[in-house]
């Protein structure tokens, strides 16, 4: 029920924004506008947001929803972008000229995760449209495609199977979230053959209720865990490598996408606050210890008896922010959903 509310506000929200917002309105607007929206976030992670960074010309460049980036070890971004008549992966560099595209197989391009090194990089692509989920090289060339993992008895037809994000080990092996299906988070090791599964659809503490994101958190290096939203339930939950619960934390008034580790910090793209009718969402960042310090997009972050109070969109910097890049510089990228097919952003550091 949720994957399809989600599909019909997208296709509502487009219909009824055809005649503000086309895409080369976007164009012609963003490029005399940079820096339209001053500066954002809270106390040490403040921002000065350029909407011009990632617009390109639609008529040779177009994007629908977009999703997801990563940043390869020669410093080019990679983005994901949904569609059937337009290139599914866009790469950019860093002052956000595109560099090329490719992939029209991965029309519901939805996660995108990155490992290797150098040469030996990887991506890992889900597809919740087509139910599949794809390893590629940097350049496109397919290595290894998944469906839905027959060994689990959850799943009686492919199209329950939608993945929306995978974690990668550094042995190789990799978890797939099953986010807008059964919610299963799956085990696979690095040929892609199933190891194990945990969680499914539920309301307790080893469940998730749309497990959208997942990543691997090595902040403690002699004791990596997984970090997994449970989106529609505004929370995200730490569970070991061999599936035990081990904490939740809730974000109240947030539905977060998938966790971003950098440093000490979490970040998340808030993709909406209170409706999915409008646009909406910020970003959140938090601390080793979990707390709120900066919501760019949003009012300064409040608790009240150790408990989130809910975080009020500022009405102009985001469209529904899907995900977060963050460079060593510290600046960040952000590709939005359901927004009128606008470009990623960037937020400069300052």
């Amino acid at each position: 029920m949720g994957n399809k509310r989600r599909n019909f506000i997208k296709n509502t929200l487009a219909a009824t924004t055809a005649s503000i917002i086309v895409p080369k309105e976007t164009f012609g607007i963003m490029k005399s506008k940079k820096y339209m929206d001053g500066i954002v976030g809270h106390g040490d992670f403040k921002y000065q947001v350029d909407k011009e960074w990632g617009v390109q010309d639609p008529a040779k460049i177009p994007v629908n929803d977009c999703h997801e980036m990563v940043l390869d070890s020669q410093g080019r971004i990679l983005m994901t972008t949904t569609g059937s008549n337009n290139d599914n992966i866009i790469v950019y560099d860093k002052t956000g000229k595109v560099l090329k595209s490719w992939g029209r197989e991965f029309p519901g391009a939805h996660g995108l995760s990155i490992a290797g090194e150098g040469s030996d990089q990887f991506l890992l692509i889900t597809d919740p449209e087509t139910h599949k989920v794809h390893k590629t090289t940097l350049d496109g060339k397919t290595i290894m495609t998944l469906g839905r993992p027959r060994e689990i008895s959850g799943y009686q037809s492919d199209d329950q199977f939608k993945p929306t994000e995978t974690a990668i080990l550094p042995n190789g092996e990799f978890y797939v979230a099953d986010g807008y299906g059964e919610n299963y988070i799956i085990h696979y090791n690095e040929k892609g053959e199933y190891l194990n599964h945990f969680g499914g659809s539920g309301d307790g503490p080893d469940q998730f209720n749309c497990c959208h994101g997942i990543t691997l958190d090595t902040r403690d290096a002699s004791n990596p865990t997984l970090l997994i939203t449970s989106r529609a339930s505004q929370e995200f939950k730490r569970f070991s490598l061999n599936g035990k619960h081990l904490e939740t934390v809730k974000l109240p008034g947030c539905s977060i996408c998938r966790p971003v580790i950098h440093g000490d910090n979490i970040y998340f793209a808030v993709i909406v606050t209170k409706t999915w009718d409008s646009w909406d969402g910020m970003l959140a960042v938090l601390d080793a210890e979990n707390k709120v310090v900066s919501l760019p997009g949003g009012s300064a972050p409040q608790y009240m008896n150790n408990v989130l109070v809910e975080p009020q969109y500022d009405g102009t910097t985001f469209r529904n922010p899907h995900d977060v890049l963050i460079d060593a510089d510290g600046n960040l990228y952000v590709p939005q959903w359901a927004s009128g097919k606008t470009y990623p952003i960037k937020l400069h550091r300052v």
